[in-house]
């Protein structure tokens, strides 16, 4: 029996990285996935690798609230019921001092990592409300609980996450909806691939190195690590885990 039978999951972001681990996983594990994506190319080859059926590809840019809203209306005419909202999709942008910042590339942190976040959120809590409950995970960093250099936008808009992950898991706590986010470390993904390769001077493998020396565990994380965690607070063994932050990060910020 698998630790979300029965349960329907949109997973946002999902067309590579981390959000097409956890797509595979939460299908091994008995869910019905629609794979979301603004790539709707990606979205559909995970969403046709996952056993059974279970995977729907919705081709959605997750700021683009009437998108978001008809992939959603999408997932219920096919599935029938919403249980689990995972906000994966994110951009980093901005990298390098704050002094040369641009204001489009903290537009676009904020936009996608928090806008996003809150308008599929939006689109998706009236169904997990009729399911009589449910569960949403918020990705965040550990980016949002120390400082980084050079990471000022990205650093902003995931500790905003924070705040939005505590306030949302207050006001829905009596409606059955457990909210909680995850501050992952430096994951091995298309997304991180730029800030290694800036790390190691245009080498993403010598930036891993250099960025796993901050690492306890010595190594930076994979997707499927992460998706994981995920795994545990979408489904029934976090029943008592509502407002909290799970530090997905090699023992990173111990140190």
């Amino acid at each position: 029996m698998g630790r979300l039978d029965g349960k329907v999951a949109i997973i946002t972001g999902a067309g590579s990285g981390i959000g097409a681990a956890a797509a595979r996983l939460f299908a091994a594990e008995g869910a019905a996935v629609g794979v979301l994506d603004r790539d709707g190319g990606a979205a559909g080859r995970v969403a046709d690798s996952l056993d059974g059926g279970r995977g729907l590809a919705l081709a959605a840019d997750v700021t683009d609230r009437p998108a978001v809203g008809d992939a959603v209306e999408r997932l219920m005419a096919t599935f029938g019921r919403v249980d689990v909202l995972y906000n994966n999709a994110g951009v980093a942008a901005g990298f390098g001092p704050t002094t040369d910042l641009r204001a489009a590339d903290l537009d676009l942190c904020l936009a996608v990592n928090v806008g996003g976040t809150l308008a599929c959120t939006q689109a998706v809590l009236p169904h997990l409300r009729a399911a009589g409950g449910g569960s949403i995970v918020i990705q965040s960093s550990v980016a949002a609980l120390v400082g980084l250099p050079g990471l000022a936008a990205y650093s902003a808009a995931k500790a905003a996450l924070l705040g939005l992950t505590r306030s949302l898991a207050a006001e829905l706590a009596p409606a059955g909806i457990r909210v909680n986010a995850i501050c992952a470390g430096t994951v091995d993904t298309p997304m991180a691939r730029p800030l290694l390769e800036l790390r190691g001077g245009g080498d993403a493998a010598r930036g891993a190195e250099i960025t796993a020396e901050r690492y306890p565990i010595g190594r930076i994380g994979t997707p499927e690590e992460i998706a994981r965690a995920a795994l545990f607070l979408a489904s029934g063994e976090s029943s008592f885990v509502t407002g909290s932050v799970v530090t997905a990060d090699g023992g990173m910020t111990v140190v």
